[in-house]
């Protein structure tokens, strides 16, 4: 068992709600980017991971917070993208009784990596991908569990809820906390930085789905009761205005790339189209803010692309509905 963990924050931590604590993970050796959470239990659980690069940063928090290699139960992830997930297999290593949960869909990538570090690898660029997010170990198959909607991952004296939530990701999962009612988005929402209180959609490909990230958001607000427990970055109470927002936005940003795709086969123009009319959003933006950070995180040409490649896919399936029509 653990030391009793620390309920003030110390340095690189904050608290977050009543037996959730914060980490800042320093992804791209920036404050207030990618956030794990510390679930304080019998059997302590870790909600994200950030990427290979802020290992040290997230494993500097769990020490600092009384946890010790063996005293890690379980480590959760909502999704495999790497600024979430990349650091499981080095962390699962550090933290050797940890188990691994992740959706059915992203499982196979924990265990081999490859074809996930290949993806990111076209839309990141090599060097790039290297300087973000690092290498990505593999987890021991033996290690990792897969979930899907309605199961619970038991932490002994509370547990998290498995929520199906694709849009961001065909393998997303949010995680209810049944002691504080709080819900962790991964990306379902999008990405809101407290010191900008802006959020911005985030649609990269390959597999944005509009009209399932609507359906995400509805089910996050449904089940959210206090906090919504953003991976980047922090808690949010407002959690109406904040799926208002959500999904206005995620709506708002396909119709934009839609009409700039019939003006436009080009990227770099379309990007350029997304980026004009969305840029009214930052106007509330607390001056001085480094807004900066939201281009590390989720750059608007990415997210163009990925809106692009869901309309094709749309304008794909009505092709083939007409093809295999009655």
């Amino acid at each position: 068992m653990p030391r009793s963990l620390h309920s003030a924050a110390v340095e690189g931590t904050f608290q977050a709600a009543t037996g959730l604590t914060g980490i800042d993970t320093r992804m791209a050796g920036s404050a207030k980017v990618t956030s794990a959470y510390l679930v304080a239990a019998r059997e302590p659980a870790l909600v994200e991971t950030g990427p290979t690069t802020s290992a040290d940063a997230v494993t500097e928090g769990l020490h600092s917070l009384g946890l010790e290699a063996r005293d890690l139960a379980h480590i959760v992830v909502t999704h495999v993208h790497l600024d979430h997930a990349g650091g499981v297999g080095t962390l699962a290593a550090r933290f050797p009784s940890a188990t691994v949960w992740v959706h059915e869909r992203g499982a196979p990538h924990l265990v081999d990596p490859s074809r996930l570090v290949a993806s990111a690898g076209r839309v990141y660029g090599e060097e790039r991908l290297s300087e973000l997010f690092g290498p990505v170990e593999p987890v021991p198959s033996e290690r990792v569990r897969a979930v899907s909607d309605g199961d619970r991952i038991r932490l002994a004296d509370r547990h998290l809820d498995v929520m199906y939530t694709p849009g961001h990701a065909s393998h997303h999962v949010s995680l209810a906390d049944s002691l504080t009612g709080s819900v962790f988005t991964g990306d379902a929402l999008g990405i809101h930085l407290p010191d900008v209180r802006v959020l911005r959609p985030a649609t990269p490909p390959p597999d944005i789905d509009i009209e399932l990230g609507v359906g995400s958001i509805e089910r996050i607000r449904e089940r959210a009761r206090s906090f919504l427990m953003f991976s980047h970055f922090g808690p949010v109470q407002e959690i109406d205005a904040l799926c208002d927002v959500a999904r206005s936005r995620l709506v708002k940003w396909a119709d934009v790339v839609r009409d700039a795709m019939r003006e436009s086969e080009d990227l770099e123009r379309i990007t350029q189209i997304l980026t004009e009319r969305t840029a009214s959003e930052f106007d509330e933006a607390a001056p001085g803010a480094d807004l900066e950070r939201y281009e590390v995180l989720s750059g608007m040409r990415m997210n163009a692309a990925g809106l692009v490649r869901y309309w094709q896919k749309q304008e794909e399936r009505r092709g083939e509905s007409t093809t295999n029509g009655p």
